[in-house]
């Protein structure tokens, strides 16, 4: 993250706790952040069967006319409302789930959250792979929709809250692996099931569930954190989960008595969490938790992601290059969560732009065209697993303290799904018309994000999180919002 380091010392005491990376924790935390498997999968299935002939002649038989039509540009193969809609749908539904998961999370904690997230996902799954017309297949998409906006929602947020402060940013990441690891297993099933003809793509969807059951297991198995539990009155369970994730050697006490106290404080204030983010103090939590999550759908990454098959189809590939395609992109995007740079999405798009910039559409593209493409495709996806992809998960959750975390977190589940809706809804339409000029668009904000997080997003790595307020207080411009009486109680 960019903004300069914060000096951590005389930031209170918190940093002795539970620096040790426990067994349980790792355990914990993969269990965890395997929600992010969950919402992967989905990104890369849905891409994937909407290049799958025997299902678009169930769904959309108009594009395989299209395809027919030898003077139909290749830009607008895909051009249709509806069949974005089933890749759309989920996202406003994961917006509406988002803001409701504020509440739940609060009554039934992290770990209830994702259980619930888990089943009303699975329930989805089913619906689409036994689909008989586009409404039933629509209706299993909004479900799935509420399923990955709870799971979103709480998997952030456990990750930050179980992690300790030394390894917080490392573990925290375990979402977008996790999530990335999902795209790659769908494009690989989206290529294996194709030989599977009319059965393909019901397997293809249905599959989705078998992550979805796994994470659902494996979070009935694991402690709720200790901030969640101890919101909710159960301080002896808070004790014992501390003790599972930090060992026996630590000193949870003392950990625990800071976050009795800090909630103490929180509940004598008595304030709702959607009405105290609103107040100035929390100007800078507000304003990240908006503009994170809705600039990494500005990178352009839902192009790539929601419809790279679907773009390699258009350049040439046919119905099984496409899928190789995508599980090459799907690969690469898993390597590249590895490593941390932003300078080469501006450089990929500003290519992409230049070679796409070389036809009209009206003529298939060649072969090493295609290729090209590919490979570029296939930089942009690497430059955001390196930066934004886990960014919007990260920042929002190590920012955001507890009195507003939960309002916080909703805000940022329901900007980044609402973006993602609006972008995935009409990038075929726009595609189809400004042709290669949409990677212009994405270029731009590239550049008006890469400054913004260069000026307004301050190092976090190995800050408490109820240390943050210092970290604001030594902000060039986000002090000027930070409430000098508070932060310093908490020293």
């Amino acid at each position: 993250m960019a903004g300069g380091v914060i000096e951590s010392h005389g930031i209170g005491n918190s940093y002795a706790h539970g620096s040790k990376l426990t067994a349980s924790v790792i355990i914990i935390c993969i269990v965890a952040g395997s929600a992010g498997l969950i919402f992967g999968y989905d990104v890369g299935v849905s891409g994937g069967v909407t290049t799958m002939e025997p299902f678009l002649e169930k769904f959309f038989p108009f594009v395989l006319q299209r395809m027919a039509d030898a003077k139909q540009s290749q830009y607008c193969l895909f051009d249709s409302q509806t069949l974005t809609a089933f890749t759309s749908s989920l996202y406003i539904a994961g917006l509406v789930s988002s803001l409701i998961a504020g509440s739940v999370t609060t009554t039934t904690g992290r770990k209830g959250t994702m259980i619930i997230g888990g089943f009303v996902f699975m329930i989805g799954t089913a619906l689409n792979a036994f689909a008989l017309n586009i409404w039933m297949l629509i209706l299993g998409r909004l479900l799935l929709g509420f399923g990955v906006g709870f799971t979103n929602q709480a998997a952030p947020v456990y990750l930050s809250e179980m992690a300790p402060p030394k390894w917080r940013g490392t573990l925290s990441t375990c979402f977008q692996l996790f999530l990335t690891f999902g795209v790659i297993v769908a494009s690989f099933i989206n290529f294996a099931v194709t030989r599977l003809r009319d059965k393909g793509w019901r397997v293809a969807l249905g599959a989705g569930g078998i992550p979805a059951l796994v994470m659902t297991i494996g979070a009935f198995f694991i402690p709720d954190t200790p901030s969640s539990l101890i919101q909710r009155g159960k301080v002896n369970e808070a004790r014992r989960s501390l003790q599972t994730v930090r060992g026996t050697e630590s000193d949870t006490e003392s950990e625990l008595n800071e976050l009795v106290s800090h909630h103490e404080t929180i509940k004598a204030a008595n304030e709702d969490p959607y009405k105290l983010i609103m107040q100035r103090r929390y100007r800078p939590h507000l304003v990240l938790t908006i503009a994170i999550p809705s600039f990494q759908q500005l990178t352009g990454i839902n192009a790539v992601a929601f419809y790279g098959p679907v773009l390699f189809r258009s350049v040439g590939f046919g119905s099984d290059g496409a899928l190789i395609g995508g599980i090459v992109l799907a690969a690469v995007n898993i390597l590249s969560t590895f490593v941390s740079t932003f300078a080469v999405d501006k450089i990929a798009l500003a290519i992409l732009l230049a070679i796409a910039g070389g036809t009209d559409g009206s003529e298939h593209f060649s072969r090493n065209v295609g290729i090209v493409v590919l490979i570029l495709t296939c930089s942009v996806a690497a430059a955001f697993a390196w930066s934004w992809g886990p960014l919007t998960w990260l920042i929002p959750s190590e920012i955001l303290p507890m009195e507003v975390r939960p309002a916080g977190q909703g805000i940022c589940i329901a900007f980044n799904f609402i973006v993602t809706f609006i972008l995935s809804q009409t990038f075929l339409t726009v595609l189809c018309h400004f042709k290669y000029g949409v990677f212009l668009f994405y270029a731009g904000w590239v550049l008006i994000m890469t400054v913004f997080v260069s000026l307004f997003v301050p190092e976090t790595k190995g800050i408490p999180l109820d240390s943050m307020d210092h970290v604001w207080l030594k902000h060039w411009y986000w002090r000027r919002f930070v409430d000098d009486e508070v932060a310093s109680s908490k020293i």
